[in-house]
């Protein structure tokens, strides 16, 4: 069994970590650098270069430089083995790599850890896709003797800004399709959480990634990462994170009409029918809010409860979550893990308190977390409100935290209308044993992924994104290399 103290001392002990920047690690331009702290305790874990406008300048034009050189000369197949290589190092830092998402971010050690069939599976499903990249040839109406086909090529410098939820997925997300396009990165990762993105920088350029291809800027999203949205040298900016910076974002993109994905918030609805199978919904709606603390964008928050079954699935739920263990991510027997931050766990505490001040009940939870073992973390109990309306602020607005708001519905008209009515369309469940009720209100729910009697199932095969503000795009599936490359179409008049 891994000794994770251990392991955790010999990883972090307060040092500098320099960032990535065309093959070579350096400090910021400026000289500043943030902290690193662990969200369970407050300790120091290393500090990082403060990266601004100059050192973005810097990475985008190594960027540009790589993908005009040396690795525009890369063949498929060369980019293929690159990420293969890259994915065998992934396998064999594994423990490391989850553990450093755990002590910078805080989600349980046992969840980072059961992520390893998705992110090596990303890496080799992208892979695969470096090859299968090909155009068509397509018979035209032009007079004479004109040969015409397309061509799909690499949209160029990728600019990249992940959240801090889950560091590992997300590099791994935005930066394989790229590289298995022939695409260069520049990725921004969270100030709150950089450290797992400078290891898995490490880990490519061992696996024999040419310099410049991937570069790491650390900092401030208010500079670093508004400097990377807005750069003229970018040819596309891929972001993962809130509504309100997804616009920012897109505004910034217009100064060169770069091209743009993003994957934003979401108040994800959860329907519970009255001819569910109530002992295997309960812990599903439940983990769909509390895994990660509540910190995931597809969070299923508003859950929708039958009223014949209302009151008794309601209170399960409550009970399953007052058992819930909190306490530090290394420890393999934790549920519920830390708040990222001292700013975000003040901000859940707003509405623990906005939801009775609006009428709701408070089944479970309500209150931060504290105690013997949880000194200097941010910790939030998991809350469960009953008695909540539609109007009301948490049954609205994303909180981004282990808060669940209950609400029963009559009929499955209502509750389609009522689950579709917010700006959000990221993600939804539905609970039923009858396929038909399934089926009709899986297609009739606007959201990007639907699940049906289960939650949180992402595969790389499969592509995943959201509708209205949740953003457009998708990541994942085939649709995801569309993302990373042009089509150009090529005219021959063979007369």
């Amino acid at each position: 069994m891994t000794d994770w103290k251990a392991l955790a001392a010999e990883l972090y002990d307060g040092s500098f970590r320099p960032m990535f920047v065309g093959g070579a690690w350096c400090e910021a331009r400026s000289g500043k650098v943030m902290d690193a702290r662990n969200p369970a305790d407050g300790s120091l874990l290393a500090s990082v270069p403060q990266g601004d406008a100059a050192d973005v300048d810097a990475a985008v034009a190594a960027a540009r430089k790589a993908f005009e050189g040396p690795w525009s000369r890369f063949t498929p197949f060369e980019r293929q083995a690159l990420l293969l290589r890259i994915a065998d190092g992934f396998e064999a830092a594994w423990e490391r790599l989850c553990l450093s998402d755990t002590l910078d971010m805080g989600m349980p050690i046992q969840r980072t850890l059961a992520n390893s069939r998705r992110v090596l599976g990303m890496l080799r499903f992208y892979a695969g896709q470096a090859v299968s990249i090909h155009g068509q040839t397509i018979p035209n109406s032009f007079p004479g003797e004109i040969y015409s086909q397309t061509v799909r090529e690499p949209v160029g410098v990728v600019g990249a800004i992940i959240p801090w939820n889950a560091p590992i997925a997300g590099s791994v997300w935005k930066i394989a399709p790229a590289l298995a396009t022939g695409c260069t990165v520049v990725l921004k990762p969270s100030e709150e959480a950089s450290l797992t993105v400078l290891m898995i920088a490490r880990i490519m350029q061992e696996a024999g990634l040419p310099d410049g291809v991937l570069n790491i800027v650390t900092g401030l999203g208010a500079e670093a990462g508004a400097a990377l949205a807005a750069h003229p040298g970018v040819d596309k900016i891929v972001f993962t994170g809130s509504t309100a910076t997804g616009q920012a974002i897109a505004r910034a993109a217009t100064g060169n009409l770069k091209r743009v994905s993003l994957e934003l918030g979401g108040k994800s609805p959860v329907i519970v029918c009255r001819d569910a199978d109530i002992d295997k919904a309960v812990p599903v709606a439940a983990m769909a809010v509390f895994a990660n603390s509540g910190q995931i964008c597809i969070a299923g928050s508003r859950l929708f409860v039958a009223r014949e079954i209302h009151d008794e699935f309601v209170r399960r739920v409550a009970d399953f979550a007052a058992k819930l263990r909190i306490g530090h991510g290394i420890d393999e027997g934790t549920d519920v893990g830390p708040i990222i931050s001292a700013r975000q766990a003040e901000r859940i505490a707003g509405y623990l308190a906005a939801g009775p001040n609006e009428g709701a009940e408070v089944l479970t939870g309500g209150l931060r977390a504290e105690g013997a073992g949880l000194e200097g973390g941010h910790f939030i109990h998991p809350t469960v409100f009953g008695g909540v309306t539609d109007d009301m602020t948490i049954a609205r607005e994303e909180i981004f935290g282990p808060v669940i708001s209950a609400l029963p519905f009559d009929t499955l008209d209502e509750v389609v209308e009522r689950a579709n009515a917010t700006p959000y369309g990221l993600a939804a469940g539905v609970f039923s044993t009858h396929l038909g009720t399934a089926h009709k209100l899986a297609h009739r729910i606007k959201a990007g992924s639907v699940w049906v009697n289960m939650y949180h199932a992402i595969d790389p095969a499969v592509p995943f994104g959201g509708v209205k503000m949740s953003g457009y795009g998708r990541e994942g599936g085939t649709e995801h290399l569309d993302e990373y490359l042009d089509t150009k179409a090529i005219w021959i008049n063979t007369d």
